[in-house]
């Protein structure tokens, strides 16, 4: 592939990225979130923590020219998220189809972390 279609499979898997995360800020105090924690047996303070965790996390993939090593934490952060999130959907609800959807996520993730480090590795 060459760099023109690299970067737009990076900004294309980004931006997806940030518009699942991103919004997340404003509702992370919201009867369901709440419900959603109770569900999963976790503690309120945690989801709060994950909430804006995940906000920071998403703007540092979205904001352009920060240095690689903020981003690649950003990347390692997310993706614990992620398989955190299906582990915990796993030992509560089972073997049920929206227990993958963190994993769908975690894809787009990988797609976006991929193509950066293509992007990275042809700009040296």
């Amino acid at each position: 592939m060459n760099l023109k279609s690299v970067k737009i499979t990076y900004w294309a898997s980004t931006v997806l990225l940030a518009l699942f995360i991103l919004p997340g800020i404003f509702f992370i105090n919201s009867p369901m979130a709440q419900e959603g924690t109770k569900h999963l047996q976790l503690p309120h303070w945690f989801s709060m923590e994950v909430g804006i965790g995940c906000f920071i996390g998403g703007l540092i993939l979205i904001v352009p020219g920060l240095p690689v090593r903020i981003k690649e934490w950003a990347y390692v952060a997310l993706g614990i998220v992620y398989v955190s999130a299906l582990i915990a959907h796993l030992s509560v609800d089972g073997l049920v189809p929206m227990s993958f959807m963190p994993l769908v996520v975690f894809a787009v993730l990988l797609v976006s972390y991929v193509s950066y480090h293509k992007i990275i590795g042809q700009q040296k």
